[in-house]
């Protein structure tokens, strides 16, 4: 009875680690949770130790200001499969010392997200393109130390790249984002806001070169006009999401096209934005056949 007692007990332990427990069960926990999980003895150390070892996603976004950077040094130092890597809200401790070890022993990264990452450099974004050349979907936002230099390195070397944010990248302008647009043709999403340099020769070479592109955010580039509007019409047919807020010399001629394929654009056409106006004025909305 005894023996079959302890036969019947089976303790989450005693599962196999690598066949069990690692892909089928610590996959589905948040990081703070496994963090946590380490404290408890030993041997959870040790199985954590095993999973972070070959966990293909460390997503850093939720728990980023509460890890330690030598936590994060330590967590990653034995892994070499990583296929996505999110670093959002480690702002305040990432540097390339921390990053650059990781981003040199895993060379299958396909996903990266430094959005925000302030005091990383330049030499970060070039250890991407060396060492992670099956990369598809980069996240730069508000990281305004990528220069030319860098992102044509990323350019030569990751021609697969299936979307980029460059938001708030001010260093760029057109010289480095059509060479981009040139090396890389896969594009499916491009952010180019709130960069005062990007002008309609930025745009007409996305356009023309990826054919493909199906999401772009113009927000904030005041130099794009019309005639950049009317080329990624005529050659970007995938196109699906546009936006164009605060950029003053796009007008409505360029646009309507793209709204009757619809396209989703950020901005509302003129005759919706004077009812809004108005009803902000009047107090409701008064009734205009637009049929007329």
């Amino acid at each position: 009875m005894e023996e079959e007692a302890k036969m019947r007990t089976c303790h989450l332990l005693d599962l196999p680690w690598e066949d069990v427990l690692v892909p089928h069960i610590l996959c589905y926990l948040p990081l703070q949770h496994l963090v946590s999980l380490q404290r408890v003895s030993k041997q959870f150390h040790s199985l954590i130790q095993v999973y972070l070892a070959n966990c293909r996603v460390f997503d850093l976004s939720s728990v980023g200001p509460s890890i330690p950077k030598e936590a994060f040094c330590s967590m990653l130092k034995e892994n070499k499969v990583l296929h996505s890597l999110i670093l959002q809200n480690c702002s305040d401790w990432v540097t390339d010392k921390e990053l650059l070890p990781v981003i040199g022993q895993n060379q299958h990264l396909q996903r990266a997200d430094m959005s925000g990452c302030v005091w990383l450099t330049r030499h970060s974004l070039v250890a991407v393109s060396l060492s992670c050349m099956h990369l598809q979907h980069l996240g730069l936002a508000h990281c305004e130390w990528v220069d030319s230099l860098s992102l044509r390195s990323l350019a030569d070397h990751c021609g697969g790249l299936q979307s980029i944010d460059l938001t708030a990248c001010r260093q760029l302008k057109d010289d480095a984002i059509c060479y981009l647009a040139k090396k890389c043709l896969k594009l499916r999403s491009l952010s180019l806001a709130v960069n005062a340099n990007v002008t309609d020769e930025s745009v007409e070479e996305v356009a023309k070169n990826c054919r493909g592109l199906e999401q772009l955010d113009l927000t904030g580039c005041l130099r794009v006009r019309n005639q950049s509007i009317r080329t990624l019409a005529e050659y970007c047919p995938k196109l699906q999401s546009l936006k164009v807020n605060h950029c003053h010399n796009v007008t409505e001629s360029s646009l309507d096209p793209l709204r009757k394929r619809n396209v989703v654009i950020d901005v509302e056409p003129p005759l919706q934005r004077a009812l809004v106006l108005l009803q902000d004025v009047l107090g409701f909305a008064p009734f205009i056949n637009l049929q007329i």
